[in-house]
């Protein structure tokens, strides 16, 4: 469906505020989506970006009314997974294992069959069947030396999977596995992991907790002590982009920098903030 072209320039431009604001701040971006929405509702990348704003926003029964006019606009099965996970999110973890079976799945490529298959242990698990979820987690490209964009995902949904049965020796190695396949920080594989090897993080600047002044570094960052007051890790923590601050000796005291980045302004505000 074509569009006039300032309608057009008007709906791209909420549409690209949209995906901006999507991770950073979801409630902007659901704003913007609304405004896209009325502008153009038929318009299936309209209806999908609708769908997605509503959906990490946890609105899922918007989200799957919106997933399924882009589903029917475009023919796609695309959609298919993030569908069922909403049926999830409804609490109808049943409703997304008969999607997992559907015709539908076979449509798929290969990342959307493993987006599909997530969304399937993770409703074995909804339902306290964690058996059932660790085998529908075991296929091949669990196993595979190839990291794809959905190898630390499926590796730590496994992982967690494993701790549900009971098996948290095997947990462990798969969530190591899931921290060398995660390039990008979409898990937090490296915590689940430390945790189960007894390590506790606790920020110091937060109010509600109590913290002892031998047991706090020059970061603000607590880590626990042994009897004899000696960290029962190096010291050695991941923060920022992949920076590493490392706790000197007390002959040696270097500190890395860091900066974080500047929030963008949105050029075109949803309606409910004009004048």
């Amino acid at each position: 469906m074509s569009l006039p072209k300032t309608l057009a320039e008007d709906v791209a431009k909420n549409l690209v505020m949209v995906a901006r604001l999507l991770d950073s701040e979801p409630e902007e971006a659901y704003a913007y989506s609304r405004v896209a929405l009325r502008l153009a509702s038929r318009v299936a990348a309209v209806r999908e970006a609708a769908g997605f704003a509503s959906y990490v926003t946890e609105r899922y029964s918007e989200a799957l009314t919106e997933f399924r006019a882009s589903r029917r606009m475009t023919g796609s099965a695309e959609l298919w997974p993030v569908m069922a996970d909403c049926e999830r999110g409804l609490g109808r973890p049943e409703r997304a294992l008969e999607m997992a079976g559907a015709p539908e799945v076979k449509q798929l490529d290969k990342a959307g069959q493993i987006e599909m298959r997530l969304v399937a242990a993770g409703a074995r698990s909804d339902m306290e069947q964690f058996d059932a979820a660790v085998v529908t987690l075991e296929c091949p490209e669990l196993g595979s030396h190839s990291v794809q964009p959905w190898t630390a995902r499926l590796r730590y949904a496994y992982a967690d999977a494993l701790i549900g049965a009971g098996r948290e020796d095997e947990a462990r190695d798969w969530f190591a596995k899931a921290v060398e396949a995660d390039q990008d920080g979409s898990t937090n594989a490296a915590e689940r992991l430390a945790q189960l090897d007894g390590i506790e993080f606790v920020d110091a600047l937060d109010p509600d907790v109590e913290v002892d002044d031998e047991d706090e570094d020059e970061t603000g960052i607590v880590v626990e002590v042994d009897d004899d007051g000696d960290a029962e890790d190096d010291a050695e923590f991941a923060q920022g982009d992949g920076e590493d601050y490392y706790e000197d000796d007390e002959e040696e005291d270097e500190e890395e920098g860091f900066s974080s980045p500047s929030a963008e302004r949105p050029f075109l505000e949803p309606e409910s903030d004009r004048d």
